[in-house]
């Protein structure tokens, strides 16, 4: 499975009867790879994964796949009680999927040897490449990320630490044993902010929640770092994310909220967020709706 480029991550669309959208969910897939991302990945944190039922994330999955037509990997998220990781790693692999994205377990915390377990019984059911994901409960010391990598099946990590002095020691340490073709991939929020600094460390990869609802801007600042267009990148980063990362820490949940309302402010609707996350304040969309104007706006000078 290759990667490359920039991730995205469809949110998952909710109809009026409160189910998931198929119809919606495919028309946001397709609009997104128009495009170009490297790979798409369905039912994740930005796809709500934590509030779909099994038959939900099998739609969502299916639905995925299908838009896709293997233009480009899909990628489904597993994860929290084995039981149900188990169950998502074998309706994704015979959906279609190409990988997993494997979320933390929650609430239950065990020591290493019980997180190996758990990874390696998921890796072992999907039958497919494994990215885990690093954020919350699971925090990787060098040594401990060698172990995971060496379970037959994971084949990346994707970051939503953001510790660089960390994740530095952690790829030299997983390239060294593993090998250069093992996945890395910055997945802060708003990975772009942190770009430049994950390139200084070797890791190219990185989502793009952005991709999401402005396509477009996030286009614009994949070209503009890999031309080394300073002037554009910082502009960006100055007048559009920074003030994003601001707006989207000021309630718990918005990382999603202000991603899915970003969304419906380009013409599609896909509905609510589920609880426990809350819909945008009407200053918080107002912020939100001239931020997206400036983004697009300065997306527009690239050349």
């Amino acid at each position: 499975m290759q990667l490359s480029g920039v991730l995205f991550f469809p949110v998952t669309p909710f109809g009026a009867g409160g189910g998931v959208d198929a119809g919606a969910l495919a028309e946001h897939v397709r609009a997104g790879l128009a495009h170009g991302p490297g790979g798409v990945f369905v039912a994740c944190g930005t796809g709500e994964f934590p509030s779909l039922s099994a038959a939900e994330h099998d739609l969502a999955v299916r639905t995925a796949v299908t838009a896709v037509a293997g233009a480009v990997p899909v990628v489904a998220g597993a994860g929290g009680p084995l039981g149900a990781a188990l169950e998502q790693a074998r309706q994704a692999a015979d959906a279609g999927a190409d990988g997993l994205l494997l979320m933390p377990p929650y609430l239950a915390q065990g020591p290493g040897e019980g997180l190996r377990a758990y990874v390696a019984a998921v890796a072992g059911a999907a039958g497919i490449p494994v990215i885990l994901y690093q954020r919350g409960g699971v925090v990787l010391d060098p040594g401990a990320a060698v172990e995971l990598a060496r379970i037959p099946g994971v084949t990346g990590l994707k970051d939503g630490v953001g510790d660089i002095d960390r994740m530095a020691r952690v790829v030299l340490a997983v390239r060294r044993a593993i090998g250069p073709d093992f996945t890395f991939f910055n997945g802060l929020p708003t990975a772009e902010l942190t770009q430049p600094a994950y390139r200084g460390i070797g890791v190219d990869l990185y989502s793009s929640a952005v991709f999401c609802f402005a396509p477009e801007v996030a286009v614009a600042f994949r070209a503009a770092l890999d031309k080394g267009d300073t002037e554009l990148t910082g502009r960006l980063l100055a007048d559009f994310y920074a003030p994003l990362v601001e707006l989207r820490s000021s309630v718990p949940g918005y990382a999603v909220s202000l991603v899915k309302a970003a969304v419906r402010l380009r013409g599609l609707d896909v509905g609510p967020v589920r609880a426990p996350l809350v819909e945008p304040a009407a200053d918080h969309l107002a912020e939100l709706e001239r931020l997206l104007g400036t983004g697009l706006s300065i997306a527009g000078t690239a050349r």
